[in-house]
């Protein structure tokens, strides 16, 4: 392993992990980075869960006023819906090169194995999202006293550079992203044997909002939840009419505390970022997965050899 030592201030991307134990591990790293970003006047953005942000902004004191804070258990609830606010940050406070650090952890103990799976994907693809020359230094704290090996492993192959206390090392296991590869893994459970399995085409997307509307009902969602699914799907379904070869395959399950539609079409997906990145303003064409990020509670896509994988889960 290499040690690196990395300029102050930095002029490119720079994607770490750091490793902490207890709350004092914690605070010892990202109080000191949030404060010397700020001494050498640079934006900072914090997107932590709200039970990590209030020690930090005690320990930050009135700097953390300086801070721009993002509660992660809600920005990142989908964690696709996370690069399109780094992207903001740095399009906002980094036009003309000016650097900037943030600190973002999608990945605590208790989150489903769903969500950290696409935790996981996202700290790819945010390889990808975030453009080299951008002048982002991006630290991730990964809680090693809590959360599982195989998950602290994905965090090595995902970041090119790992910090243990001080000391920031290169990844011996860093995997940079692939656009063609970077949806493949982890791979998705088949659905289940009872599920709904529902085929659709040009005239059918009333027949897939009913079916949703039905089974959303009888798990027993809020009207406001069940209308997002309902659109989130419909969204989906409709992609696979305009790119996914005029028709698809729906499957639709329940499970213990998670209603999930899965699509399945002929389309390539070629664009990993998809979905992940603001339309822009006037853009008509090209937001279902956009929209399907924002209302549902986790969106998950996989290539397939026959296709495209697209599944949509709401919490019950």
């Amino acid at each position: 392993m290499t040690r690196r030592t990395l300029p102050r201030p930095h002029t490119r991307y720079h994607h770490e992990a750091y490793f902490w134990r207890g709350l004092d591990d914690f605070l010892e790293r990202t109080v000191g980075f949030v404060l010397e970003g700020l001494e050498l006047d640079m934006a900072v953005m914090v997107a932590v869960p709200h039970e990590r942000w209030r020690p930090l902004r005690a320990a930050l004191g009135p700097a953390a006023d300086q801070v721009a804070y993002a509660d992660m258990a809600r920005l990142g609830r989908n964690p696709a819906r996370i690069i399109p606010a780094w992207r903001a940050f740095v399009d906002e406070h980094a036009p003309d090169g000016t650097a900037l650090r943030g600190v973002a952890e999608p990945v605590w103990a208790g989150r489903r194995a769903a969500e950290i799976a696409e935790c996981q994907v996202h700290e790819s693809l945010m390889n990808l999202a975030i453009p080299a020359a951008a002048p982002l230094w991006l630290l991730c704290p990964y809680d090693a006293g809590s959360l599982a090996p195989e998950v602290l492993a994905e965090v090595e192959r995902t970041h090119p550079v790992v910090g243990h206390g001080a000391e920031a090392v290169s990844s011996p296991t860093y995997v940079p992203t692939e656009p063609g590869t970077a949806l493949l893994r982890p791979e998705l459970d088949a659905p289940p044997t009872w599920a709904e399995v529902l085929e659709f085409g040009d005239s059918d997307l009333t027949g897939v909002r009913k079916a949703v509307r039905r089974a959303a009902r009888a798990a027993g969602l809020d009207p406001g939840r069940t209308d997002d699914l309902v659109l989130a799907v419909n969204e989906v379904a409709a992609n696979s009419l305009d790119h996914g070869g005029g028709s698809g395959v729906m499957h639709l399950w329940r499970g213990i505390d998670e209603l999930v539609v899965e699509v399945h079409d002929r389309g390539r997906f070629t664009d990993p970022l998809a979905g992940r990145i603001d339309p822009a303003p006037g853009q008509v064409r090209g937001r279902g997965l956009w929209i399907a990020n924002r209302l549902a509670d986790l969106v998950q896509i996989r290539p397939q050899p026959t296709g495209t994988v697209v599944r949509v889960s709401t919490w019950l």
